[in-house]
């Protein structure tokens, strides 16, 4: 893609705008990551609200420019919580961000996502095995490999390569935009060169440093960063802006890191740091 290229521009003004507008992008994530979460959202240029709490969030998404959810971590009240939560984004036309962290592991957690089918979120964000495992949930596609094999997560690390969620991560943002309140959507799968999709264009993204699989919350808060600039920018752009944002910072964190506690402090202060520019500028592959 040329450094002209429309795609580029709307990045470059994301980013500009979240400097600019600090806006606020509330999360309900896991408590082992919730810090992250939120630091990371601050260093990127925005504003971050945490709660648990229905009523808190049904109100904190009147003054949000879009919301964030993560089921990394999970207690026995989650069950009705997030299904309410997500049938009120849906009746408000809010934008959203999921992330199904280990989708596929254990029936609480699978009921929790399979509700969620019927109120999608407008970004979904996750690695291979967890696409995979929620378009199973979904019934969005087969839920067997070409071997005839069950996807299953591994924890919370993905135990599938990104290509091989290529053609469900497609599937998913068709999914989600004919379905989701503002019939705008897309999907993000993290990995060695991240993908992300509307359903009709893909894009690859390489870059990034090994370093972020040594820290926890990597994942989280890039889904976090990424209802951040959804809450300036269209879908596509904002799972696009994000995961650039995020791999331009771990490249620059990894010059200078020592280890996992140093690249974490590292990686925030990239986040802080980088300019639109040069995240607009990163390597971006148009496989279309």
């Amino acid at each position: 893609m040329s450094l002209n290229d429309p795609v580029r521009e709307r990045i470059r003004t994301a980013c500009e705008e979240v400097r600019q507008k600090t806006p606020l992008a509330q999360s309900f994530t896991n408590f082992v990551t919730i810090n992250l979460v939120a630091n990371a959202q601050l260093a990127a240029g925005g504003s971050a609200a945490m709660s648990f709490l229905p009523d808190d969030i049904k109100d904190i998404e009147a003054i949000s420019g879009a919301s964030y959810i993560n089921v990394g971590t999970l207690l026995p009240s989650y069950e009705d919580a997030l299904k309410d939560i997500a049938k009120s984004f849906f009746e408000r036309t809010s934008l959203w961000v999921l992330d199904p962290v280990a989708a596929g592991l254990g029936s609480t957690r699978t009921r929790i996502l399979k509700a969620f089918a019927e109120y999608p979120p407008t970004i979904v964000r996750a690695n291979a095995s967890e696409i995979i495992a929620l378009c199973g949930i979904w019934d969005i596609s087969l839920k067997t490999d070409s071997n005839g094999k069950v996807n299953r997560p591994a924890g919370v690390e993905s135990v599938d390569d990104v290509d091989s969620a290529t053609l469900h991560a497609i599937e998913l943002a068709r999914y989600l935009r004919e379905h989701n309140a503002t019939h705008t959507a897309a999907v993000a799968v993290s990995g060695e060169r991240d993908l992300v999709t509307d359903g009709d264009r893909v894009y690859r993204l390489p870059g990034g440093n090994a370093m972020m699989t040594k820290i926890t919350g990597a994942g989280c808060s890039l889904g976090g960063v990424t209802a951040t600039y959804l809450a300036v920018s269209d879908p596509l752009t904002a799972a696009l802006a994000a995961s650039l944002h995020f791999n331009c910072a771990s490249e620059q964190a990894g010059t200078v890191a020592q280890g996992p506690g140093s690249f974490q402090t590292a990686f925030l202060d990239a986040l802080w740091q980088i300019q639109a520019a040069e995240i607009a500028d990163s390597t971006i592959i148009d496989m279309h």
